[in-house]
């Protein structure tokens, strides 16, 4: 249950905050399963400069579920119809915010494309969450890079 939090577009300059949130959820749930390359990519992918030229160019959009000023879970999709995180503060799970995100997500692609699926990799932990989002998976789970996923879709 969603209480009084607020979920909108990611402005830039929340943007630290944000990515601060992703890796510190992402080390005590995720890392622990992965191996050193994995954790090495997944930091490079994540490096605020990167995110931000991705964000000012288009190729990256980013919401956040907000407590007050407090930012509680982080959802970014890539072209063209893909999600590439979703992380909510472990304080918060279970709680829908990631279903929030996902919904506010799911407007934006229902009124800006015309897509009419999305795709997503998930990590092994993640994989329940997406099964409870409507995503099904389309293979079984993967490495590159030292990433662990499953590839995943839905129908928009």
């Amino acid at each position: 249950m969603v209480e009084n939090y607020t979920v909108k577009e990611l402005n830039i300059q929340d943007l630290t905050q944000a990515l601060i949130l992703v890796w510190d959820v992402f080390l005590e749930f995720e890392a622990p399963d992965y191996c050193d390359e994995g954790v090495q990519e997944f930091k490079e992918f994540i490096k605020y400069d990167s995110i931000k030229d991705k964000m000012l160019q288009s190729q990256f959009n980013m919401w956040a579920c907000y407590d007050d000023n407090k930012i509680i879970g982080v959802l970014a999709t890539r072209p063209p119809c893909h999600i590439s995180l979703l992380f909510v503060d472990k304080q918060y799970h279970r709680k829908g915010i990631a279903r929030a995100l996902f919904n506010e997500m799911l407007k934006y692609y229902k009124t800006n494309s015309g897509y009419s699926e999305i795709t997503v990799n998930s990590s092994p932990y993640a994989a329940e969450v997406y099964h409870r989002l409507g995503f099904k998976d389309t293979n079984v789970e993967q490495t590159d890079n030292g990433i662990c996923f499953i590839p995943m879709k839905r129908r928009l």
